[in-house]
């Protein structure tokens, strides 16, 4: 998690040591951008910050020399609806 000016952003990393089986962003599917979202509410309600000053990004990293690294900011939407009870 990081400020970007007024922006809450909750930044999920992910490594791999070689791309053979595909990037590492590629590893954040649904059901974590799901987990990510319900995290980040949480923790946002916690800390009093408006749920419309949330953003995601990825970091992807592969251990490469030198290393390949991509960050993709507002990588998904915080938008997206919760399930109820969520």
């Amino acid at each position: 998690m990081a400020w970007h000016g007024e922006t809450l952003v909750f930044v999920e990393v992910k490594t791999r040591a070689t791309a053979e089986f595909g990037t590492p962003d590629r590893a954040v599917d649904s059901e974590k951008e799901q987990y990510l979202r319900r995290a980040g509410r949480d923790y946002a309600r916690r800390a009093a910050v408006d749920w419309g000053r949330v953003r995601f990004d990825i970091v992807s990293i592969v251990l490469t020399d030198p290393p390949l690294i991509e960050w993709f900011p507002d990588a998904f939407a915080p938008s997206v609806r919760l399930p109820a009870g969520i």
